[in-house]
């Protein structure tokens, strides 16, 4: 499923632009962060950080490792990315000019599949209501294995076709 796109004030570029000069202490924006932000906004794919680097390199964007790890941390703190913990490795999508919406990960292959569903998030909109909690989002991530990796599991035996 591809999520719709929400209409967003700016560019993610000129919004990391913003964050950087915002700060206590203001930084500026870099070529490498440029590019680095005009490269993750240019597909829409969940990614960690090794993948980054390695497809950063393969478009011949001269960005170091480090470079990707520091400023993934930013493009979070910035709200222009979402980091999803999945165990130990943590993965990263679009969170600026995305819906809110939820996953299924396969655990065998690793697909990450989105979805969204009115009724989830009017559910969750109930509990903190009734717990007088204010929610500034959430991530839900439903475990377990995609319709390819089921089928590879449990393959139909030529006689149960007859």
């Amino acid at each position: 499923m591809s999520l719709p796109a929400v209409p967003v004030a700016q560019t993610p570029e000129n919004k990391f632009r913003e964050y950087l000069t915002s700060r206590s202490r203001p930084q500026r924006f870099t070529d490498q962060q440029r590019d680095l932000i005009r490269y993750i906004f240019a597909q829409h794919e969940h990614f960690d950080a090794d993948q980054l680097t390695l497809a950063l390199q393969q478009a011949g964007l001269k960005i170091s490792r480090p470079t990707v790890y520091r400023n993934l941390r930013k493009l979070v703190d910035a709200g222009l990315l979402r980091q999803i913990k999945i165990g130990a490795r943590s993965v990263y999508e679009h969170d600026y000019g995305y819906p809110q919406h939820e996953h299924l990960l396969c655990e065998k292959c690793g697909t990450m599949i989105e979805f969204q569903d009115e009724t989830i998030q009017a559910r969750l909109d109930e509990v903190c209501a009734g717990h007088g909690f204010h929610a500034s989002g959430h991530t839900l991530v439903v475990r377990g294995l995609c319709v390819s990796c089921n089928r590879a599991r449990n393959p139909k035996r030529r006689l149960d076709l007859i």
